[in-house]
């Protein structure tokens, strides 16, 4: 079974940027929807990102488009979210999750999701 951990998370300012990074294990990620999904305090975890198993297929959530970006290296077993433009209400706990027998529109839908990794701390601060 895959195993997922996120790095790059950190405090930063309104405006700036970060970029997470999500590690997995196994040898068989290349073949996996991946997604990132994140949860503020208080509030419900929400879709992120999502990519198919090639790059080639991407989807955002509203809020992100334009600022955010999902790729993936699969020779380095590694999912990244290049985030722009940060904004306070970026602020949130973000998870990486994996979709073995997903596709990347079930992963932005939520479903299909087997594999979560513990997640990273983003700060926004204004």
């Amino acid at each position: 079974q895959v195993q997922l951990k996120e790095s790059g998370g950190g405090l930063v300012q309104a405006g700036g940027s970060l970029r997470l990074s999500c590690a997995a294990s196994g040898r068989t990620f290349s073949s996996y929807a991946m997604g990132w999904f994140r949860q503020a305090p208080g509030k419900e975890r929400e879709f992120v990102a999502a990519i198919n198993w090639s790059g080639g297929i991407t989807y955002y959530a509203n809020s992100v488009k334009g600022r955010f970006t999902i790729s993936r290296d699969n020779a380095k077993n590694t999912v990244y979210l290049q985030m722009n433009s940060l904004k306070p209400e970026d602020t949130a706990v973000y998870y990486c999750a994996a979709g073995p027998t997903a596709q990347a529109m079930s992963v932005s839908e939520g479903r299909y999701l087997e594999v979560w990794g513990q997640g990273t701390l983003v700060t926004v601060s204004s």
